[in-house]
């Protein structure tokens, strides 16, 4: 079940999360991770944890601080335990770099597995001008009260498919868009909620990455089960998030070949656009 938000939330730099996306330097270009077990999706490590882990490392190789777009294509399943990334800068400029990395694990062998391959733009999002123009709205998500989340208990529709990650998100689920928890799917591939990490720890740009990909997939709604594998992932950063709860859109249009995309938005507590994404998934296979 999933976490009430601490007493004392944790900090940025000092949560579960940040922790469990460290990398650490073994030469130039070249990191040790650990893939934590608590991220992971069935037996899969989930794709935005992943992202962040690696947006990360390229934080680290670039000059510039923050992600403005990351794309990534994930070529492996990613299982917990040990993990190299291996960063190469492509280009800097004065406000934008470019860096591309990739994660690699060991097969049984001893060899060395690719799992995810990303190309990313880092800036400074603080050196962003202030003028907004925009027809986007904030997604109307009735009052995180009158939401669902996995410990609502059994007066309210359970959500299958426990996993370990969720007891490490504070999500909220719209009630329009959980018709799959309870057998009565609306069709419409919408998925709506408020979203938190569970310890309380504020978002930045990095969970931002892992925020994208961290809802249930927009396939349950569309009457399908089982896991939906990200093929490829892009997400933009807007802006650095204002403290307080998300809230997350994640929309599907089109179902066709045995894929789907998945389009994301994630506004923040001050109604601003922070984040955007738009990702290939293989539909769960009857």
């Amino acid at each position: 079940m999933a976490q009430a938000a601490q007493a004392t939330p944790a900090r940025i730099g000092a949560s579960e999360f940040d922790r469990d996306t460290a990398v650490t330097l073994r030469e130039p270009g070249v990191y040790d991770a650990e893939l934590s077990a608590g991220w992971t999706i069935i037996h899969a490590v989930n794709g935005g944890y992943l992202l962040a882990l690696l947006g990360r490392a390229l934080g680290d190789a670039l000059p510039h601080p923050d992600p403005f777009s990351v794309s990534a294509h994930y070529l492996t399943p990613s299982v917990p335990g040990p993990a190299v990334v291996r960063t190469q800068v492509v280009r800097t400029g004065r406000t934008l770099s470019t860096g591309q990395a990739s994660l690699f694990q060991y097969a049984e062998d001893g060899t060395e597995v690719e799992r995810i391959r990303v190309l990313a733009s880092y800036g400074d999002l603080d050196a962003l001008p202030d003028e907004v123009r925009t027809t986007a709205t904030p997604p109307a998500i009735p009052p995180r009260e009158q939401c669902f989340g996995p410990s609502d208990g059994p007066a309210r529709p359970a959500i299958p498919g426990s996993s370990a990650i969720t007891d490490r998100l504070d999500i909220k689920l719209d009630p329009a868009t959980v018709g799959w928890a309870i057998g009565a799917p609306s069709g419409k591939g919408e998925m709506r909620a408020w979203f938190g990490l569970a310890d309380g720890r504020d978002a930045d740009p990095l969970s931002l990455l892992l925020t994208v990909d961290a809802l249930p997939p927009t396939s349950f709604e569309l009457g399908l089960k089982g896991w939906t594998p990200t093929v490829e992932l892009t997400t933009h950063i807007r802006c650095r998030p204002a403290p307080g709860p998300l809230r997350v859109s994640i929309t599907t249009r089109n179902l066709a070949g045995g894929f789907l995309e998945e389009d994301a938005e994630v506004w923040d507590s001050a109604d601003r656009l922070v984040a955007q994404s738009r990702q290939l998934a293989r539909a769960p296979r009857s």
